[in-house]
């Protein structure tokens, strides 16, 4: 079961090249491209100015296979100080946990959705249990909503927030269990669908439950995966895909 308070919180910006050798993590949005230096009054021809690199543009609704970088996206880790190793491999993303009672959060940053539909499939390489989830609604200031499945066949919803820096709460608001949740090494999908005061929890194309969530009162929020060890280690979520759609 998720424990309910959790600290360490650590925030950088992934963008990792699919080699064999990891990249390291670069910053979200690209460094701008220096002016040249200014020529002294001569008879030299001033130089023409460098053009600065726009923004890069991310989309709205997309399909993402981790083909290539991890631009947009956003890695919160808590639990502990032990940082977690995420990459990019083989068109997958990998959050990789070494150590007990570690969650990891890799989210979209550069959108917020009220109305959404986020789907996943992935492979939970414990042999313990772990749980691997998905995220809507995340906020910094006011939480998120959780969706988890773990490897004993059981899932649950949650609803984060951060206390303090680095110290989060979660409320159990929904749990229950499913013949449908893949064992250890096996491929699973699960989707979620926020909208409006609902949440729709779905394994595969089959919707397990509705979760009212009006109490709560998120309206719109960023979104993501999420992986967590718990008694045992290591765990490694090897994420295929991720869609963010309409809901």
């Amino acid at each position: 079961m998720k424990k309910f308070l959790i600290g360490g919180l650590l925030l950088l910006t992934a963008c990792q090249t699919v080699t064999d050798t990891p990249t390291p993590v670069a910053p979200l949005i690209p460094t701008e491209t220096p002016l040249p230096t200014p020529v002294s009054a001569t008879n030299t021809p001033a130089p023409t100015s460098t053009p600065e690199p726009s923004p890069t543009t991310f989309p709205r609704f997309f399909t993402t296979e981790f083909d290539s970088t991890l631009a947009g996206w956003v890695i919160l880790q808590a639990g502990n100080e032990a940082v977690p190793n995420v990459t990019v491999e083989n068109s997958r993303l990998l959050l990789q946990m070494a150590s007990h009672f570690t969650w990891v959060y890799a989210l979209y940053g550069a959108q917020d959705y009220d109305q959404v539909h986020v789907e996943t499939r992935f492979v939970n390489n414990a042999m313990s249990p772990a749980s691997m989830g998905l995220v809507c609604r995340y906020s910094e200031t006011d939480g998120w909503y959780e969706y988890n499945v773990t490897t004993d066949g059981t899932y649950n919803v949650l609803y984060g927030k951060w206390l303090a820096s680095g110290i989060a709460n979660y409320l159990p608001i929904s749990e229950g269990s499913s013949n449908a949740i893949q064992q250890s090494g096996m491929e699973q999908e699960i989707g979620v669908v926020c909208s409006d005061t609902t949440l729709t929890l779905l394994i595969g194309d089959t919707v397990v439950r509705s979760v009212d969530v009006s109490r709560f009162g998120l309206t719109e929020g960023k979104v993501g995966v999420t992986a967590a060890s718990y008694e045992n280690s290591p765990v490694i979520a090897s994420f295929d895909w991720v869609t963010v759609g309409e809901p």
